[in-house]
């Protein structure tokens, strides 16, 4: 009676109190119905804000809760409310967890690495690295682009006038350098990887200016 007793108030306890892990980065676009250990990071960094995610749960499975609290998280940084990570958030939810909480583990990561960029008058070169071998592609504009998440698993789409620039060869390591570019003009840029997996990463919008 006492051992069922105890074994009740143990999970009324996990039931109503969070429970935090060490937050770590993001590897692959999470919706309804999955579970593993990036789900249990995605709680954790969510449950820092109850306005976000007020149950605050850590349980490894995505359900309605956690998908309420993502749409919530979209909400706030004027991304599309779909209730799912897909690759904008998920760079947008990276980006902070670099920024703003410590990271336990980031070698699985086809998380974009810092970006280097090198610019003269007519070109720019940019460089970064991915933990696997990765394709990758850059978009870039004078216009502001737009990124907007699916509903599913069908590829992000961009808007703003992008041009893509393609390379098709799996590397860790990648360098692009985009010539013919107008001289004292600021680019919009965007950059997209993909392993052999399928797993996608894309950086946050940002932008380059061209010397005189």
């Amino acid at each position: 009676m006492k051992k069922t007793i105890m074994m009740k108030v143990l999970a009324l306890t996990l039931a109503v109190s969070p429970l935090f892990a060490s937050a770590a980065m993001l590897t692959r676009q999470l919706q309804l119905g999955m579970s593993g250990a990036d789900v249990s990071a995605l709680q954790t960094f969510l449950a820092q804000d109850r306005t976000i995610y007020p149950q605050g749960l850590v349980t490894g499975y995505f359900g309605s809760l956690t998908k309420s609290a993502v749409s919530n998280f979209q909400a706030r940084y004027g991304i599309s409310t779909v209730g799912r990570v897909g690759p904008q958030t998920l760079a947008f939810i990276n980006n902070m967890m670099l920024n703003g909480s410590p990271v336990g583990d980031v070698s699985p990561a086809r998380v974009i690495g810092q970006v280097s960029v090198s610019t003269s008058n007519n070109q720019v070169t940019m460089s970064w690295n991915t933990a696997v071998n990765t394709t990758a592609s850059v978009y870039y504009s004078t216009s502001p682009l737009t990124l907007t998440e699916a509903t599913d698993y069908s590829p992000f789409m961009i808007s703003g006038g992008a041009v893509t620039n393609l390379d098709n060869n799996f590397s860790t390591s990648h360098s692009r350098t985009i010539t013919g570019l107008s001289r004292n003009t600021t680019y919009y840029y965007v950059i997209y990887v993909k392993d052999a997996q399928g797993n996608e990463s894309i950086t946050l919008p940002a932008t380059f200016q061209t010397t005189n």
